[in-house]
């Protein structure tokens, strides 16, 4: 298991990790496919470009409160410097997998809001590569360090679809 971090090093790897990762993937990646142009969609506009605004700032929320949770567990969402405990906090009880919901739900209103089919192909090569990675690399690293804790987790957290109430540890 990790040596316990300091909260300041918990936030700053996190805050790092952030800008490496997600800030890569959610915002550089998309502004070199789309130049982030905004889409006339004439008439439509009045929903589509609302819709795509609210699927952005929901997928920023979301991935600013699943990192901070990171953080506050005394680590960080990089694979390098994983937190002390599980996390199953916040909307860790919902859904398993948060923070790659809210990426691609970005991506997803960023594709929508700048009329971009490449982006939206573009998000799905992103679900590709998570799922591969969740399943080849990150569930099975959780279930070796966190072992039956993390089975129960996954038996009543969905992995991709959240939940409608909250997970609490020992509720089946």
């Amino acid at each position: 298991m990790a040596q316990a971090k300091s909260p300041a090093r918990a936030w700053i790897g996190t805050i790092v990790f952030l800008f490496l990762a997600p800030g890569v993937v959610a915002g550089l990646i998309p502004w070199i496919i789309s130049g982030w142009r905004w889409y006339d969609w004439g008439g439509a506009a009045g929903v589509l470009v609302p819709a795509a605004w609210i699927a952005i700032v929901i997928g920023a929320a979301v991935l600013l409160h699943a990192f901070a949770l990171f953080a506050l567990h005394r680590g960080t969402p990089a694979p390098v410097a994983p937190t002390e405990t599980l996390v199953v906090t916040g909307a860790y009880r919902f859904v398993r997998n948060p923070m790659y919901l809210a990426v691609l739900t970005i991506i997803l209103g960023q594709a929508l809001l700048f009329g971009s089919w490449r982006l939206a192909l573009y998000a799905v090569i992103v679900l590709a590569a998570v799922v591969a990675f969740v399943k080849g690399y990150e569930e099975p690293t959780l279930s070796r360090t966190y072992g039956e804790q993390y089975l129960d987790y996954r038996r009543n957290v969905p992995g991709w679809w959240p939940r409608l109430s909250p997970w609490r540890t020992g509720q089946t």
